[in-house]
């Protein structure tokens, strides 16, 4: 007879595991227990788990695993920003991005291995989708992270934040993704606030319907463009959801009070950053329900878009805030070891680190 698979503990929320441990014949306790050890204690040795009966132990160690993603490499950045391969259990590799700023180090996460979208800026897009992540492998991420950091920079270096804006569309893996923001803000677990987790999306129109269904965090569309025609040539997602469809949708979010939706915008040579472009997104977008993040392109080998000026991107935020909006310029950071917005790609996987006694930091 072939043994009952074992489950990864990481897979589930706090409600889930509560009737997986009750099945076992554990008390509901037990799941605040287990979820200290491994979420705030940051403890995956069940063995050690001194508040827990030995039958307790035994029973999880049979029944879970909490196999967690692997560093493989660990780039550092002349800003700060890091950058992680991941090794995931099947051997498939994906990348997340530690960015430090004043008061937040924020943990730029993936959903799944490559990208569906393909949109014509992003270095991810040239992959292809391969598959969607586990829940577990992306709560996994932060999990991995936070570890190295303690163990590798200091007890003292803490996550504050996620952003939804590493490899993937994060809606396209709807379900796995919901889960994991709920085990982040779980309060027997992270306690993440809300305000400090960010999903970010192309615009998957039935997606976006159904996140009246999705924990309320905070939320980023990939704008780039308030034209069709040059929307759809960065992103092919809008020559089935158009700028009137996405518009459509997003009046279906739930906003909480004095919340505002994100947008994101690429800008990118000569292709929409002129004094026409100006004018199709403040007319586009109202002010106070919109929040402009100017974003200059980062260039990464082979792409044939380029950065504007520094002039120009500043000329293009004054022009949006003389109208009312709104509008910041996202510094690009990790560039130098591609790790900058668009510029995700897992390039070290071709060279097979994990078979290397160099591989892992």
């Amino acid at each position: 007879m072939l043994e009952k698979p074992m489950l990864n503990f990481l897979d589930f929320t706090y409600a889930e595991a509560l009737q997986k441990l009750s099945e076992l014949g554990m008390a509901k306790f037990s799941a605040k227990q287990i979820f200290d050890w491994v979420y705030r204690k940051g403890n995956y040795s069940p063995g050690e788990w001194s508040n827990l009966s030995s039958k307790n132990r035994e029973l999880f160690q049979k029944n879970f695993t909490l196999s967690l993603p692997q560093v493989l490499w660990h780039g550092l950045s002349k800003d700060g920003t890091r950058k992680f391969l991941l090794k995931l259990d099947d051997t498939q590799t994906i990348e997340s991005v530690v960015i430090a700023a004043k008061n937040r180090l924020t943990l730029c996460i993936s959903s799944q291995v490559g990208c569906a979208i393909g949109c014509t800026f992003c270095h991810t897009g040239t992959q292809g989708l391969k598959r969607h992540l586990n829940t577990s492998e992306v709560t996994g991420q932060y999990l991995t992270v936070s570890k190295w950091l303690r163990e590798n920079v200091g007890e003292d270096c803490r996550l504050t934040n996620i952003v939804y804006m590493g490899q993937g569309e994060p809606l396209h893996n709807y379900e796995n993704v919901r889960k994991a923001t709920e085990i982040f803000l779980e309060p027997q677990g992270l306690g993440l606030g809300q305000r400090r987790i960010t999903l970010s999306t192309s615009g998957l129109v039935p997606q976006i319907k159904k996140l009246t269904d999705f924990p309320p965090v905070n939320i980023a569309i990939s704008l780039h463009s308030a034209k069709n025609d040059v929307r759809s040539e960065l992103m092919p997602i809008n020559k089935t959801y158009d700028l009137e469809r996405l518009f459509e949708a997003i009046k279906t979010i739930p906003l909480k009070a004095h919340r505002r939706i994100t947008y994101e915008y690429l800008l990118i040579k000569d292709l929409n950053d002129t004094p026409e472009d100006v004018e199709a997104l403040s007319e586009l977008l109202t002010q106070k329900e919109s929040k402009i993040n100017l974003i200059p392109f980062n260039e990464y080998p082979g792409s044939e878009y380029k950065r504007p000026t520094d002039e120009k991107i500043y000329w293009f935020m004054e022009q949006m805030s003389d109208k009312g909006f709104t509008c910041t310029v996202r510094h690009s950071k990790g560039d130098d070891i591609l790790a900058a917005c668009g510029q995700l790609k897992t390039q070290y996987e071709k060279l097979n680190l994990w078979n290397s006694s160099t591989s892992s930091i």
